[in-house]
């Protein structure tokens, strides 16, 4: 059910189907749906993982370029260095990797992914057995782009929006609402199963966790959404944004009450511990390779101590910082306190001094322990809230968790060759 109508999903690699796998990846009823999902993919990937002795992610996330043709309030990409892009051949390259090790989606992040658009499109053809989605701006899509898109089928967009028209040129600039919503428009025209993507803080949480917000992005055609809290990385990071406990306690209410009345998914990617491991960065689910070729447990997490230019792809999954970061996972016994940046930063400080990665944040490097200044407080208030509203979750979820933990661990056992109690 999409949007309140029963949708065929083509078979994969259709973009429609990532977003299938991805309900059923993040709304798994139990650990044997787990197991069992999407072509029994989970168990290919214990297959994989055992024969090249690393846990293999779900999906790879790329940034194709540093550069943006935007300049959002409190984006990172402002502090990266411009000019950085992983060439067409290189891309092409990871992408091969990727599909020996059993890795079948692709996002691209950034940076604006769609400045490279016209070398997307050439590897969406090329790597026809693979899904690929971007996280976008929507300024750069037209018509021409979404009939390339619905010919090839592989590729899927998830268009930024901020809330309102006046919270969204707030960070993005004038005239980017308008953009944003006439991209919808031409992406819906085609028939193309696009997302919303959205970043909440201080000034538009209650927006973004509102009936009318969300009905709007489903009228539009958004077949679901990303939610994603303003988290202060960089040396420049607007601390004023971070939504307090209580604003964060909000969302994560009003989104799984509005899940859960029309059968909608949202991926609140901090308050969707329960539903998955916790954290899935380092391999469990994700992992991330910025356009300088550094490669990071996700997109958020900004530290490395391997390059794509100077190992493999499987070499990188099997570092010691990656390694250290999976054998410190769970972060904590609460599936709402899953983040080592924002809720256990003392835990992203221990790996990252443990292992000697480097800070990777381009223009303005910080050191974890820096990182994880601006979290200590607001950290330790989340988690006497968080214990209640886990306590208040339904029972199902509560009793799930447990199950996914004492998996991740078996997991880590055939994959890392080591496993931690849970």
């Amino acid at each position: 059910m999409i949007n309140g109508n029963k949708e065929k999903i083509p078979p994969f690699p259709h973009h429609k189907a990532y977003i299938y796998r991805s309900k059923q990846f993040f709304l798994a009823s139990g650990i044997t749906t787990h197991l069992t999902m999407g072509n029994l993919i989970t168990l290919k990937e214990l297959y994989k993982g055992f024969s090249n002795k690393c846990s293999i992610p779900r999906v790879l996330l790329v940034d194709p370029t540093s550069d943006c043709n935007l300049r959002c309030k409190g984006c990172w990409s402002q502090d990266y260095e411009s000019g950085h892009n992983i060439s067409y051949e290189k891309f092409d390259d990871i992408l091969d990797q990727a599909e020996k090790l059993g890795i079948m989606d692709c996002l691209m992040t950034g940076g604006e992914p769609l400045l490279r658009k016209d070398d997307i499109l050439k590897l969406c053809k090329k790597h026809d057995r693979m899904t690929f989605g971007a996280f976008t701006n929507a300024t750069l899509i037209d018509e021409e782009l979404a009939d390339d898109m619905a010919r090839l089928g592989n590729l899927n967009v998830f268009v930024s929006i901020e809330g309102t028209k006046e919270e969204t040129d707030f960070r993005r600039g004038p005239g980017v609402y308008d953009k944003a919503i006439r991209a919808m428009d031409i992406l819906r025209s085609r028939d193309i199963g696009f997302g919303f993507s959205a970043c909440y803080h201080s000034r538009n949480y209650k927006t973004i966790a509102s009936d009318e917000f969300l009905d709007r992005m489903r009228e539009r055609g958004a077949w679901f959404g990303w939610l994603f809290q303003y988290i202060p990385v960089g040396s420049n990071a607007d601390t004023s944004l971070v939504c307090t406990p209580e604003q964060r306690a909000y969302v994560q209410e009003k989104i799984r009450d509005y899940c859960t009345e029309h059968d909608y998914m949202i991926i609140d990617f901090w308050n969707n511990g329960h539903l998955s491991f916790g954290c899935i960065g380092a391999g469990v689910g994700f992992a991330h390779i910025n356009a300088k070729g550094d490669v990071e447990p996700c997109a958020f997490c900004h530290y490395s101590d391997s390059n794509i230019y100077e190992v493999s792809l499987a070499e990188a999954l099997r570092s010691k910082f990656f390694t250290t970061f999976r054998n410190a996972q769970p972060f904590s016994q609460n599936p709402l306190r899953p983040c080592p940046l924002i809720d256990n930063p003392e835990a992203l400080v221990d790996v990252v001094r443990n292992t000697g990665a480097r800070s990777t944040h381009m223009a303005n490097p910080e050191s974890a322990e820096e990182l994880a200044s601006k979290s200590y407080e607001r950290a330790k208030q989340w988690e006497r809230i968080s214990e209640d509203l886990f306590r208040k979750m339904p029972e199902h979820n509560r009793k799930n968790f447990p199950l996914f933990l004492k998996y991740l661990a078996f997991k880590k056992g055939i994959t890392d060759g080591r496993r931690k109690k849970v």
